[in-house]
């Protein structure tokens, strides 16, 4: 039996194919916490092509990178319409993730930005990398691809806090109703 391999009533479970189901699972002080927001790969997988799983914000990520494809061929002023576009789709995002994810303890730290700018931010960078790929100087990709890198960390580390419920998110998406 490999080293990946454990006996379990009924066969042996293959820990290397456990683990990804695993890892949608943390241990937050004794409370199990679901992580619903999709895993930094499958938002970058989205970016550049169709998800390959359904889920609402893999699938505003697929279109939030298509506009921003758009954008970058715009005429300047021209982007009006593409920008409309993009924050209805960050509304959206922030509208699931207010009524999907549990709520925040009351002594969790806020974040700067909603889960809806982080994903359209992510899209951005990835359009922007993927589109100097063939001219750009070296450096230059570099500092892109860098750059997408460290704002998917960020997005996972949110996505992991708001899921244990120790981060919660402003309220940026429009005007709050009265009380």
């Amino acid at each position: 039996m490999g080293t990946n391999c454990r006996a379990r009533a009924g066969g042996i479970v293959d820990d290397s194919r456990v683990s990804h189901t695993a890892r949608q699972y943390q241990s937050i002080q004794g409370v199990i916490a679901v992580k619903p927001l999709p895993s930094k790969e499958l938002v970058l997988h989205a970016c550049r092509a169709v998800p390959r799983h359904e889920h609402p914000l893999l699938a505003s990520a697929h279109l939030l990178a298509g506009l921003h494809e758009r954008r970058l061929l715009a005429e300047p002023g021209g982007t009006s319409t593409i920008d409309q576009h993009r924050a209805r789709l960050v509304l959206s995002i922030d509208r699931w993730v207010a009524t999907e994810l549990p709520l925040p303890h009351g002594g969790a730290h806020m974040h700067t930005e909603t889960v809806g700018m982080v994903i359209d931010r992510l899209a951005q960078f990835s359009a922007s990398a993927h589109e100097m790929l063939p001219a750009a100087p070296e450096w230059a990709v570099h500092d892109s691809w860098e750059r997408l890198a460290e704002l998917a960390l960020g997005y996972e580390d949110l996505a992991y806090e708001v899921a244990a419920r120790v981060r919660r998110l402003p309220y940026l998406s429009g005007p709050r109703s009265a009380s």
